[in-house]
């Protein structure tokens, strides 16, 4: 006190002199302290006035403790592969971790330099904002000081109306939110709700959709070019506005950052040389384009659009590896049949008629463009394993193999002879192959005629079935009734509409490839029927379980024998020759074992339509039945000798080849019931054979349906051993 007494003493008659004028403004300054208070009730009236006058337009806390914006829907392959999102707003969202800090500081300095300082709302840069839009324009619209706080408010909850109303109620609710969230909640939501162009909901998708990458990996020029489109996704689009777009990166958003000392100078000038280097830009049909549409549909039609585009994850039965496989092979092969189909039509062109009706791009499509569809299925448990529904999802994405009505043709014979041998006909009996006619419902007969234009005489059941032989499969259809083949055939697994009509072994009836080779399925899964199915589990965005299946609806609509007999018939289709257990003929689709050396256990059908409209094979193994339908969809002619065994089956025989090989599935042969009688019969009287047949093959039965009379030809006649008194008679003997 001693030491500063003396200062104390120097100011003291200063103090003096003014304290009468202190004593002077004492009521003044009480006076401005009431006006004080006065101006702070009244602002703090008017604030609960605007607040209780826009309460109504304002978010609920508990709506702002759950900010969820939009994501996408991801469809994956049974093996884990993604195969196609969904989205009305694509978005995949990020934690604030993974944010890199210059892009952080890239939006803070470009969009909100006082963020993380404000409560919401920054109220020096409304006033500056005020003062330069009534300087610069003389009103107070113009350009408006919302922070990152109000611009996410404005696009979470509000619209972006230019009205007072609008302006006052994203303040107040950009206030609720930084009272809600921490300023690192606050950034994190942002840049995940904020909208970059292109279809790019969030930084994320931003990320992948303009550099092909994740936002970790993002450098400071591909950061400050994002950033830079916040203000304008379409004028400062960097696809269809580079020069803008460059120009704000570096002008606006590395300006800023050099300004404000998050990069230097040296960094700047090199960083602004950089080019924008973008990846390529196509559109995401994703994988098995054809498959996915068909899960996009269920999860809408079951599901809604809320879990449709809301973060659902689907697990699908489609194996990623077949469907590479499936979509390979039709691709090569179409390409390698328009060649012939152009040679055909050089020979034989269509004429005026069909290329005048040829006015339009999808006319084009239709008649000019061959088009190919392929379904494989497990038959055990009807999972799709994979999907062809056209040659480019790109130009069509109409589903042949689950939308085209076509007609089968032969490959329709399968359910006539199934039905033949659950009535108890047998593979030997003999029908003739030889001009018929066939009495109609109106009076009037009509003539079957076989793909050959030939008569072969009298052949079996099974040469009748093996060599898709019209005529012969007529006889057995009319031994049966149509009736009773159609309702076969729904048991099965056909559920398109099917007429009970003589012509139904033409496949005269239309139907889908995806219902034959469940029907099919139903022969190679000894009778039981196995609805196809593609979805093995839904969750939505919380992980909760919509849906969940192991296999399809299980229904026995054959016996195992009946399943098994005609099996066993279908196989020749692949393996019969000519003069091989006695047939005139080979199957129609043995080159799937001479010329494509598909030489597992396996039964099929070949179908050829009318003028060549439509090729068909439909087969099967033990493991996996395909179905491959070729055409057309305006169902012109392929031209001549386009059928199915050249046409679909190739397609065929190489997927089975390379799909077994894919998933290692060791060789495995049909196995017949223990019941099933095998019988050796003798190739002429196809009765019980003897040792004195000499032509003789064992052959398969339905349990009660085997012949039991030897052969009344070569069964060993009575032999005497004549003496010269009297000849010695001796017992007739069988032996089988």
């Amino acid at each position: 006190m001693d030491k500063i007494k003396p200062y104390i003493d120097r100011i003291k008659p200063y103090i003096d002199q003014i304290k009468p004028y202190i004593y002077g403004i004492r009521p003044h300054l009480f006076r401005m302290a009431i006006y004080c208070v006065i101006c702070a009730v009244g602002y703090l009236t008017i604030a609960v006035a605007v607040i209780y006058g826009y309460k109504d337009g304002l978010p609920s806390f508990d709506k702002l403790e759950d900010v969820d914006p939009a994501q996408t829907t991801n469809i994956f392959s049974r093996d884990g592969v993604e195969l196609k999102k969904f989205w009305v707003q694509r978005r995949d969202p990020i934690a604030f971790e993974q944010l890199p800090r210059a892009v952080i500081d890239a939006l803070v300095v470009t969009e909100d330099q006082r963020f993380w300082g404000h409560w919401g709302v920054s109220v020096p840069d409304i006033i500056r904002v005020v003062f330069r839009n009534v300087y610069t324009s003389g009103t107070l619209k113009g350009h408006g000081a919302s922070t990152l706080t109000q611009q996410l408010a404005r696009n979470i909850f509000l619209t972006l109306d230019p009205t007072w109303t609008r302006k006052i109620q994203e303040q107040l609710t950009a206030v609720l939110l930084e009272r809600t969230y921490t300023k690192r909640e606050i950034i994190t939501m942002y840049f995940n709700q904020m909208y970059f162009g292109n279809s790019a909901y969030g930084i994320q998708t931003a990320a992948r959709r303009f550099f092909g990458k994740d936002v970790e990996s993002l450098t400071l020029d591909e950061g400050a070019l994002l950033v830079g489109l916040l203000k304008g996704p379409t004028p400062y689009s960097p696809i269809y506005h580079p020069e803008r777009s460059l120009d704000r990166r570096n002008n606006v958003v590395l300006y800023n950052l050099r300004g404000s000392g998050k990069i230097t100078s040296a960094e700047y000038d090199s960083i602004a040389q950089r080019p924008i280097v973008l990846k390529e830009n196509r559109e995401e049909a994703g994988e098995a384009p054809y498959f996915t549409e068909d899960i996009r549909k269920y999860l809408e039609y079951t599901y809604g659009l809320s879990v449709l585009y809301d973060g659902a994850t689907v697990t699908t039965t489609l194996d990623s590896r077949l469907q590479e496989i499936a979509e390979n092979v039709v691709s090569k092969k179409l390409m390698g049949l328009k060649d012939r189909v152009a040679a055909n039509w050089k020979r034989d062109p269509p004429g005026a008629a069909f290329f005048a009706k040829i006015k339009t791009h999808q006319d084009t499509l239709a008649n000019l463009v061959l088009q190919g569809a392929l379904v494989a299925l497990d038959p055990h448990t009807g999972h799709v394993l994979a999907m062809v529904g056209g040659r480019n999802f790109e130009e069509s994405k109409f589903n042949r193999a689950t939308q085209a009505l076509r007609q089968p043709g032969s490959a329709f014979k399968p359910f006539i002879y199934t039905a033949a041998v659950d009535k108890g006909h047998t593979a030997t009996w003999r029908l003739p192959d030889t001009a018929v006619s066939v009495k109609m419902f109106d009076g009037t007969y009509w003539q079957p005629e076989n793909y050959d234009r030939k008569f072969l005489g009298w052949m079996t059941m099974r040469e009748g079935l093996a060599g898709s032989r019209n005529v012969v499969t007529t006889q057995v259809l009319q031994a049966v009734g149509p009736k009773t083949v159609v309702q076969y055939a729904m048991r099965m697994g056909i559920d398109s509409q099917v007429q009970p009509v003589l012509s139904l072994g033409m496949g005269t009836s239309e139907v889908k490839l995806l219902e034959l080779v469940s029907a099919y399925g139903t022969l190679a899964n000894k009778g039981i029927r196995v609805t196809p199915m593609s979805i093995l589990k839904i969750e939505d965005k919380n992980g909760n379980v919509l849906e969940e299946n192991v296999q399809g609806r299980e229904e026995v609509v054959l016996s195992e024998e009946t399943a098994a007999v005609t099996v066993n018939l279908m196989q020749s289709i692949l393996d019969m020759r000519a003069g091989e257990n006695y047939a005139v003929l080979t199957g129609t689709g043995r080159i799937a074992r001479t010329a494509f050396g598909f030489r597992r256990p396996a039964a099929g059908k070949t179908g050829t339509t009318q003028e060549y409209a439509d090729a068909w094979f439909i087969g099967f193994t033990p493991q996996i039945v395909c179905g491959v339908w070729v055409g057309f969809d305006s169902k012109v002619s392929m031209g001549s000798r386009m059928s199915g065994a050249a046409v679909a089956l190739p397609i065929w025989a190489e997927f089975m080849q390379r799909a077994h090989a894919m998933l290692r599935l060791p060789v495995e042969n049909f196995v017949l019931p223990e019941d099933i009688p095998k019988v050796e019969v003798c190739g002429e009287t196809y009765e019980v054979a003897s040792i004195y047949c000499s032509k003789r093959y064992t052959e398969v039965f339905k349990p009660g349906t085997e012949p039991k009379r030897p052969c009344h030809i070569h069964t060993s006649n009575t032999q005497s051993l004549p003496t010269p008194s009297q000849p010695k008679k001796t017992k007739r003997e069988y032996q089988f």
